[in-house]
């Protein structure tokens, strides 16, 4: 089985801004104030395929590498926390073995959050190999 899981697009949370207290500003320095300015547009996000569409994506290039190595397989495209659901697939599935690719993480990427195969190594139920 070949499992694909692409995380939920980051949706940033709203965070509340302060409204400054306009009696503690300094008032502004001598010159004429412009008026009647716009405010230029931000550019709007770019979209990109749906995160489903990402897994299928990525499963179907890694089908044509097994097809021509003549291995049949069955394939699945997730979305979620890539660990949680790989761990929870092995689950359901009572695997013996869980292959999950590795990386070099980044410095802030390592201290944001855990790598995902460091927490499939770490929570599995059964043989974990770390393919680098």
């Amino acid at each position: 089985m070949v499992v694909s899981v692409s995380r939920w697009p980051h949706v940033p949370a709203a965070v509340p801004v302060l409204e400054p207290d306009l009696a503690y500003l300094p008032s502004p320095v001598g010159g004429p104030m412009e008026t009647g300015a716009t405010t230029p547009a931000l550019p709007a996000p770019e979209t990109g395929p749906e995160p489903k569409e990402l897994a299928r994506r990525t499963l179907e290039s890694a089908r044509m590498t097994l097809v021509r190595r003549k291995i049949d397989a069955e394939y699945v495209a997730e979305v979620g926390t890539p660990a949680e659901r790989l761990l929870e697939i092995a689950a359901a599935r009572d695997a013996d073995l869980i292959v999950v690719g590795s990386r070099e993480h980044g410095l802030l990427e390592r201290l944001l959050h855990r790598p995902v195969e460091q927490t499939v190594a770490k929570r599995a139920g059964c043989d974990v190999l770390l393919v680098h």
